[in-house]
């Protein structure tokens, strides 16, 4: 008996072992309250207090607001500081760089209207995609995309003619149209290659195709008009990788020079006051946003949304504090993993951020938004 009592009081104390006091900046956890009336933005900001990636994308939030809102002038005038940026007006005028990077499935996807929307509102000031990423834009104005099933069978799509990105379809006549569209713009600037010594570098072949394809649905139409640099180191790895191959036999010599773009990226990183990273997916557009804040001891912000894992030491499934290792992201409280679909999460971090600004702006300006018209 006498043990039992001991053996109990054992397990009590276990169980029920006394906390430490709680930090008197403890948050409590505490969803959305549906019994109010929930605008957009007050249930996003409730995020925060949810708990597991809904807290992540409410950080991710935060950070993206604060890139956003930072200016020159927040900052004292260092003693070294060059000439052009002691005028108080330049100063106040001088934001984060914000560097978007995303995989092609993006773009293949409905967030290629969030993307989109940023360009076109000359939110963000460089991009770095894949191959997929450029030409499934052109594409989408040429025909669309349609929605499928993950579950229909490759074989019979094949006999078809129709391709399948997740539940995503693409008829290959779109890329046969493509082929028609973008075969003589390659004759043109191979022309302008051998009879000019113009030099092509991935971004402005990029530049060349968003000014031919003029549709105001094209993201790279916008990234040409808003003078925003394009960056695929992979360009060749896709559709276009294609047409290029099939024209070296009809007219050989056609060069493009990674190394040009290289040097614009790492520049335009170097130049930056702030730099932020904004990062939908990984591999490729992840890493090399990434090497090149090498180059500046880091970025200042930084946000990363995919479903990639760390077990296997890829760079797609690193948390930031491994890009804090390598110097690719400053240390501090401003990086963010959210683990989730960015099909998912992305139009709700631009609700929150940058479309939340642009509304206030225009309500500031007296402007009519079109959802108070």
């Amino acid at each position: 008996m006498e043990k039992s009592i001991k053996a109990v009081q054992t397990a009590l104390a276990s169980v029920l072992l006394k906390s430490a006091p709680i930090p008197t900046d403890a948050v409590s956890v505490k969803g959305p309250d549906f019994a109010k009336r929930l605008e957009l933005n007050g249930f996003l900001d409730s995020y925060k207090r949810i708990g597991f990636q809904a807290t992540s994308l409410g950080r991710a939030i935060d950070i993206v607001n604060k890139m956003c809102a930072w200016r020159l002038s927040d900052e004292p005038v260092a003693e070294d500081e060059a000439p052009e940026y002691r005028d108080p007006t330049v100063r106040a005028s001088t934001r984060t760089n914000i560097f978007l990077g995303y995989t092609s499935n993006m773009i293949s996807s409905g967030v290629r209207e969030s993307i989109l929307y940023l360009v076109k509102n000359r939110q963000v000031h460089a991009i770095v995609t894949t191959a997929g990423g450029i030409e499934e834009d052109f594409i989408k104005c040429i025909n669309p995309t349609y929605l499928g099933d993950f579950h229909l069978d490759g074989a019979t799509l094949r006999t078809k003619g129709h391709n399948r990105i997740g539940n995503l379809m693409i008829p290959n006549s779109n890329y046969c149209a493509f082929d028609d569209w973008v075969s003589p713009i390659f004759d043109s600037m191979l022309d302008e290659q051998k009879e000019k010594g113009k030099i092509w570098t991935p971004s402005s072949i990029i530049n060349r195709l968003g000014r031919e394809i003029n549709n105001e649905e094209s993201v790279y139409y916008w990234c040409w008009k808003n003078n925003i640099p394009v960056f695929c180191p992979a360009i060749t790895d896709g559709s276009i990788g294609d047409m290029i191959f099939f024209q070296s036999f009809k007219r050989p010599g056609f060069i493009i020079d990674i190394a040009g773009d290289v040097i614009a990226m790492d520049t335009l990183a170097i130049q930056s006051k702030k730099a932020g990273m904004i990062i939908l997916g990984g591999g490729l557009c992840k890493h090399h946003i990434a090497n090149s804040m090498m180059m500046r001891n880091g970025a200042d912000f930084a946000v990363y949304i995919n479903t990639g894992q760390e077990f296997d030491g890829s760079d797609g499934g690193a948390r930031p504090d491994e890009a804090v290792s390598w110097g690719k992201i400053r240390s501090g409280p401003d990086a963010v993993k959210v683990y989730a679909d960015a099909t998912i999460v992305f139009p709700l971090l631009i609700a929150a951020t940058f479309a939340r600004a642009q509304q206030n702006q225009q309500t500031s300006n007296g402007e009519a938004t079109e959802e108070s018209k």
